[in-house]
């Protein structure tokens, strides 16, 4: 048996002259929990969509358990749980009835069902909350309730859209820690977020699309790799002299060096001393220095070299 639970091989999807999905390749093994990173309109809900058959496509295969995905694939879609961005629950059915009927279009064995409701309300830390209706819920723990709807029948491959939007840190946390214990029980997991920390936490390997189109995927290691930025110094100080910020600019391995707002920003590419050199040229020099930090490049950052866009709007 394959280990490869999805393959889609040169997937097209216009919209008149819109062209959503532009030949995307993709490979999700089993077990793994799969980053699928975008700005707005970059083609991530429409992958979803087509993945799940739930949008027809105009060129391009679509795979997953080693077999074509299609609109009556029943048996496939038995074995995947879907959490969407938007809701999408029963205002008239209390928490436990909500999954209870989600889980029964699934599982037909009563005894098989109640238990396994009973399972996902524990799974989300709904205990307390089995007999209200969704309207009484907050925010959190509305979201729960959908991750609990979702995967209820115990699903081999679980897609989570957005699962974490608006949500309190506490509910994000128990989602957070709820999908890394998903993933240990064995399920293949793809993940989108506007959060890339979130990304960087959970995910094992991570797809980055824009246009349509897949740019970049790997770890997050060789991800961040691929730019040119190597680490980012910043240093608190008073002043600066024109004269030894130009210096500290002539410094091997060192591309970029600004002030702004009392803060002396470095960045590097190479190099393994790079903060010891800077230091020492503002040591030189009698610059009083404050804070001083250290980062390595984060997957933000190469989501901001890569499409030039930043991944989640402040507004937002």
């Amino acid at each position: 048996m394959t280990d490869t639970v999805i393959k889609i091989d040169s997937l097209v999807k216009r919209y008149g002259e819109l062209i959503a999905l532009d030949h995307l390749a993709l490979e999700i093994k089993q077990g793994e929990v799969f980053g699928l990173l975008g700005p707005n309109g970059s083609g991530k809900t429409t992958t979803i969509n087509c993945l799940l058959s739930l949008l027809s496509y105009d060129k391009g295969t679509i795979q997953i358990f080693g077999k074509d995905m299609s609109p009556t694939a029943y048996d496939i879609k038995r074995d995947i749980g879907v959490i969407m961005q938007n809701v999408a629950v029963y205002d008239e059915l209390t928490v436990q009835e909500n999954i209870d009927y989600f889980c029964g279009l699934y599982i037909t064995d009563k005894e098989q069902r109640k238990q396994y409701v009973e399972e996902a309300i524990k799974f989300v830390g709904l205990e307390d909350f089995r007999k209200f209706r969704p309207k009484k819920l907050s925010g959190g723990l509305l979201r729960r309730l959908n991750i609990a709807c979702g995967i209820a029948h115990k699903p081999k491959l679980i897609i989570l859209d957005e699962p974490t939007v608006a949500v309190d840190p506490q509910s994000r946390n128990k989602i957070l820690e709820g999908i890394a214990e998903l993933n240990r029980n064995g399920a293949t997991i793809i993940y989108t977020s506007h959060y890339m920390e979130e990304v960087e936490q959970i995910c094992t390997r991570i797809a980055i699309m824009d246009k349509g189109k897949k740019i970049a995927e790997g770890t997050k290691e060789e991800l961040t790799a691929m730019i040119k930025n190597t680490e980012t110094i910043k240093v608190t100080l008073h002043e600066l002299p024109d004269e030894v910020l130009s210096e500290i600019r002539s410094l091997p391995h060192i591309y970029s060096a600004e002030v702004e707002d009392s803060t002396l920003t470095v960045s590097c590419s190479g190099g393994k001393h790079n903060l010891i050199r800077v230091l020492e040229i503002l040591q030189d020099h009698d610059v009083h220095i404050g804070r001083v930090t250290t980062e390595q490049p984060t997957l933000n950052d190469v989501f901001l070299e890569i499409t030039g866009k930043a991944l989640r709007d402040k507004g937002e």
